[in-house]
């Protein structure tokens, strides 16, 4: 059964580093991470595809960098410079296979605190 799942989160001072990882069971055409905060929507904040066109929400641009890795059917989101209102559970969202269904992992917690 193909699904995704995310592992990484956790709590990390402001200013600080995490890497959230995304496992798939299928071939990765499209990934996205979303994030929703305490009383938020659920907001995109960066997507890849075919490994290599990235897109980024204005509020992650030069902190976070999403990549994948095509041969081991994984994505990561790299954040650098956290900041308290990055606190969210991040979900994965991908288009993977043949037929590019999409799928959405659980999320993970991410707390930035000190």
């Amino acid at each position: 059964q193909v699904q995704l799942v995310e592992s990484g989160g956790g709590l990390v001072q402001p200013g600080g580093s995490l890497r959230l990882s995304c496992a798939a069971s299928g071939s990765i055409y499209y990934m996205a991470w979303y994030r929703q905060g305490p009383g938020t929507e659920r907001e995109l904040v960066a997507s890849i595809i075919r490994g290599e066109y990235t897109n980024y929400a204005d509020f992650v641009k030069g902190r976070f960098t999403i990549s994948t890795d095509n041969a081991k059917n994984m994505g990561y989101l790299q954040m650098n410079g956290l900041k308290p209102e990055d606190t969210a559970v991040y979900y994965c969202n991908a288009r993977l296979g043949f037929m590019r269904r999409e799928y959405w992992g659980q999320g993970t917690q991410v707390l930035v605190s000190s």
